[in-house]
């Protein structure tokens, strides 16, 4: 197959994406919520899609990345919109399965380390040359570290710049345990998503012989 053709059909992909990521993220900026926790909330992921465009010619994910870190995106853009503890999806949820909370915050700590590390590794292997054991164990650790400092950063941007939004913005809910619990969720879906990717990796495709 040409490589060319291959990479220009790539690059047409990753612009579709980002055009349909954009194009969804401006719809749900009219009438969100809560603007003021709105904005609070695209903070991060705004800084990360400028991040990606702005390193792109330095490194290129996989299109596999792209398109999980597209689906995170998509999935916080959601959250923004309604705020997480209000997300009508998690409502259904709730009476569903006669919840205590609405859990689409934890569906997100929980899509976060399941959608990111994978692209985590990636950097890891390609950029770091990690190998090995480590290449799994430090892509878990660095989701794990991630969330605790998103939590962190989260306490400390809520308190500055918008002290009467923090329970809104942090989205506890209430539960005095809620950073520890979006952290463990955040750390069990790294897990599944490597530990699968490793499971996989024992089981390679054969070519089966054509008579």
């Amino acid at each position: 197959m040409d490589r060319s053709g291959a990479r220009g059909g790539s690059g047409r992909l990753l612009l579709g994406l980002l055009l349909f990521y954009g194009l969804f993220w401006s719809w749900l900026a009219f009438s969100p919520v809560d603007r003021r926790d709105w904005l609070l909330e695209n903070l991060l992921s705004l800084t990360l899609v400028v991040i990606l465009i702005l390193t792109y010619r330095r490194f290129q994910f996989s299109v596999t990345s792209y398109g999980l870190i597209g689906l995170f995106l998509t999935l916080h853009a959601i959250g923004a919109h309604y705020t997480y503890a209000e997300v009508p999806f998690g409502f259904w949820l709730k009476d569903l399965l006669v919840l205590s909370r609405n859990p689409f915050d934890r569906i997100a700590h929980f899509a976060y380390g399941a959608l990111l590390a994978y692209p985590v590794r990636e950097l890891l292997v390609r950029r770091a040359g990690v190998r090995g054991f480590w290449a799994p164990f430090l892509s878990i650790s660095v989701i794990l570290a991630q969330s605790g400092f998103f939590e962190i950063a989260e306490a400390v941007v809520a308190s500055c710049v918008s002290p009467e939004l923090g329970s809104t913005y942090l989205g506890a809910q209430g539960d005095e345990w809620d950073a520890q619990k979006d952290m463990a969720a955040a750390f069990t879906g790294a897990l599944l998503t490597i530990g699968g990717s490793f499971v996989m990796s024992k089981f390679p495709s054969r070519k089966r012989n054509v008579h």
